[in-house]
């Protein structure tokens, strides 16, 4: 009875001490220290995590509330119809970040210049780099959409407002993360010690930690791309989906907001896939604020991100909406898909010394 009651007090405790793991304690945790570096990122994350629950929360009532769903007219600096979302989500965290003393800039692919914040610049030493709301046309239909972010260290005092210290490999983040919002609200992040995965618990208002150094399988069955675009890729794109077409143990599973998508890859294994296309090979997605934070996480949790002839973390984008293909997923499987661009570069080259010749 004694060792039944031992179990159950240990069980007990266990279980608290899982429910005790807040976002900002798990961030302390891992850099073991408390030091004014260690509290700033633990910080930063808190802000990230308010930043989440407010758009959760929004997302929750977005049938209910005026100006939630639909299109607001405009037009933003990719050249995409700009969602009622859009904007609300950008504002959020721009309004969580105001005053916080902690980044002089905020940087998202919803707005064309850097947004700083000058009474934080003298001591805020970070860039918040972020997409606001991932897949957002998903809102309008009540389907998964999602956040993404990065940290960057503000290098220099970037007093003409350049941003040029931003254009760097994907190997200077400190942190990077995204938030899920579905059926429950999923925070994941990294700063360098692995990848975990925290989920909101709405009696508590406090993401709670829930999955612990996530690593992904290094094959898994999902190829996860949008197929309405076959014809317009380079033919060994359309090799590889010719080759798990007709070879058993594979599923396609895609839904339209990237955030999903690569999540279900950190969960089940495969790859992801969202190629250039022959008219604009550098591709869609935005290299700061998407692909460069999902790489680092991707390598961190034991897969690949690559642009299918180099990595993703190795890419020095030449200006700050800078656009890259990804292929991104476990490790055998981005490299499968690598192997058929290879091959048709190499056949490509052949052809030109064969003209030549």
């Amino acid at each position: 009875m004694n060792d039944l009651n031992q179990t159950m007090d240990f069980r007990h405790q266990y279980a608290l001490d899982r429910d005790c793991t807040t976002l900002s304690r798990h961030v302390l945790q891992q850099l073991q220290s408390f030091s004014s570096e260690a509290q700033d990122l633990s910080a930063l994350m808190s802000r990230i995590a308010l930043a989440g629950k407010f758009i959760a929360r929004r997302l929750s009532r977005a049938g209910l509330v005026e100006d939630a769903l639909g299109f607001t007219g405009e037009v933003n600096v990719q050249g995409e119809s700009v969602k009622k979302m859009d904007v609300y989500t950008n504002e959020v965290f721009i309004s969580v970040f105001e005053q916080s003393g902690l980044v002089c800039r905020l940087a998202s692919e919803e707005m064309e210049k850097p947004y700083y914040i000058p009474e934080n610049c003298p001591v805020g030493r970070y860039t918040l780099l972020y997409d606001p709301l991932d897949g957002s046309s998903n809102v309008d239909v009540n389907l998964s959409v999602g956040s993404i972010f990065s940290v960057r260290r503000q290098d220099g005092e970037d007093l003409n407002g350049s941003a040029d210290d931003l254009l760097q490999s994907g190997r200077q983040q400190i942190a990077a993360g995204y938030i899920l919002y579905g059926q429950s609200t999923i925070l994941v992040y990294s700063i360098g010690r692995g990848v975990h995965a925290f989920t909101l618990d709405p009696s508590l208002g406090e993401f709670i930690l829930s999955q612990e150094n996530i690593q992904i399988p290094d094959h898994g069955p999902v190829y996860s791309v949008n197929e309405g675009n076959f014809w317009q890729w380079e033919e060994s794109i359309r090799d590889y989906i010719r080759y798990v077409h007709r070879h058993e143990g594979y599923t396609a599973r895609y839904g339209g907001a990237l955030v999903g998508d690569i999540h279900r890859i950190f969960m089940q294994g495969g790859v992801f896939l969202y190629p250039g296309t022959v008219k604009k090979p550098e591709g869609k997605l935005r290299l700061l604020y998407e692909s460069a934070p999902l790489a680092f996480l991707m390598e961190q949790a034991g897969g690949r991100a690559s642009t299918g002839t180099q990595e993703i973390l190795d890419v020095i984008p030449d200006k700050l909406h800078a656009r890259t293909p990804l292929i991104i997923g476990s490790r055998e499987d981005v490299s499968l898909v690598e192997s058929f661009i290879r091959e048709e570069n190499r056949d490509r080259q052949e052809q030109i010394l064969t003209s030549k010749s």
